[in-house]
């Protein structure tokens, strides 16, 4: 396909994802389904033109002053990926599969389009009812943050101690431009392309089968460093998914000690066998969801709860999601973050340690969580941020919030993540 045809099938799809209401991800795969002769250099270009317009969907909309697929995709071209408007003229002059010639009115929008005149929830590209959860955890910056938010993911992995070294990890993917990660001392770091370039693929490569590394980003890294798990514990993932967490706690115990590995859904804990035995992993007991835990209670030296979220610091990764989230989603996950904090503090021992986590940058999920839990628990205490990271990262710039740290686009390069870390008294 040429660059035409690439740019209007990137408004199709863009169109059909917002008049469906469904993830961006099935309707590219029913486009490729359909669309056989498009080769997967196509497919890959137009799910990143479908993505950038799906980041920057709002301030694109008030740019051009028009709220439809089509300008959306002129104004990343032109606003975000730096195509002249002539480039684009003559990229829709050549391919007789091209959207139709830009109008005149199309033209002076995009010539005079200045993204500092814009209100701070278009600037930010975030719905307009999630500003106050931003602006209590950031304050004056949270605009910053959104724009750091609404950005590209790099491709982050997370290298298995159990089989592999970084540096080792970083020369077998020296092609790729593969880094040491800012923060994370097991991490690696790949670059994420710019408009249609194509982004490493590095599960084909020969070291993810052998089991090398695993691709996780860095702020799941580091929130997995802050439980401060050691070898020869017990270990509770609470609420595991696919088991990237369940990983690095094994490999950070260097197969010593146990973790339990539990989830409420069954087909979010399909991937983890596989994910394993690659791994190398020897110390993982996978509880199948519906087991009876009483065993475990009040046994275990931490419990990691990963707790269901709106997902708002992935946003990066999940663009579509920002636009389908509602006021009633965040409350149905607040009820849910409860039952399951309440729940996961049963397993731990005295002394022991409930490590709460979400992707999320929202307060009322993070924050007052924690301070909720704690007015209902007089058993825990809260370990101190200051004091969580001196532990487990002194130097990495996080985000000290009340109730714990924030990991976050603009402050640390990452997803956003919060974590706090609760002490049962002894």
């Amino acid at each position: 396909m040429r660059t035409g045809g690439r740019i209007q099938a990137a408004i199709e799809v863009l169109g059909t994802v917002e008049a469906q209401h469904r993830p961006v991800s099935e309707v590219l795969k029913d486009w490729g389904n359909a669309h056989r002769f498009a080769g997967s250099g196509d497919r890959t270009a137009i799910g990143n033109l479908v993505f950038d317009a799906l980041r920057w969907r709002a301030s694109s909309a008030w740019a051009t002053g028009q709220e439809t697929p089509r300008a959306i995709v002129l104004a990343v071209l032109a606003l975000r990926w730096g195509h002249s408007l002539d480039a684009i003229e003559a990229d829709f002059r050549d391919d007789p599969h091209a959207p139709e010639p830009l109008s005149e009115a199309e033209r002076s929008a995009l010539a005079a389009a200045d993204f500092s005149k814009a209100p701070d929830a278009i600037r930010a590209d975030v719905p307009e009812w999630t500003v106050p959860q931003l602006e209590a955890t950031f304050g004056a910056g949270w605009v910053e943050e959104a724009e750091r938010l609404a950005g590209r993911a790099p491709i982050d992995l997370r290298v298995n101690t159990l089989k592999s070294d970084r540096d080792k990890v970083v020369k077998s993917l020296s092609r790729f431009g593969a880094k040491p990660a800012p923060w994370s001392p097991i991490g690696v770091r790949i670059a994420i392309g710019q408009g249609f370039q194509r982004p490493a693929n590095v599960v084909r490569e020969p070291g993810y089968q052998k089991g090398w590394y695993e691709v996780q980003d860095e702020a799941s890294q580091l929130a997995v460093l802050l439980a401060g798990a050691e070898p020869g514990e017990q270990i509770l993932d609470f609420c595991a998914g696919a088991g990237g967490k369940t990983l690095a706690f094994a490999a950070e115990m260097g197969n010593r000690g146990q973790v339990h590995a539990s989830d409420s859904d069954p087909s979010r804990l399909k991937p983890i066998f596989e994910r394993l035995r690659r791994a190398g992993t020897r110390n993982v007991q996978v509880h199948a969801a519906g087991d009876d835990l009483a065993a475990l209670e009040g046994r275990m030296d931490r419990v990691f709860v990963d707790a269901p979220c709106t997902g708002s610091g992935v946003w990066r990764r999940r663009p579509g999601a920002k636009w389908r989230l509602t006021p009633e989603a965040l409350a149905a996950r607040l009820a849910e973050q409860v039952a399951v904090l309440d729940a996961g503090a049963n397993f731990v021992r005295p002394g022991g340690r409930l490590i709460y986590a979400t992707c999320s940058l929202f307060t009322d999920e993070n924050s007052r969580q924690v301070e909720a839990f704690l007015a209902r628990n007089p058993a825990f205490a809260l370990v101190p941020a200051e004091r969580v990271k001196g532990e487990a990262m002194s130097a990495v710039p996080a985000r000290a919030v009340p109730g714990g740290v924030v990991l976050s686009p603009a402050a640390t390069d990452t997803d956003g993540f919060f974590v706090a870390v609760l002490e049962r008294r002894s």
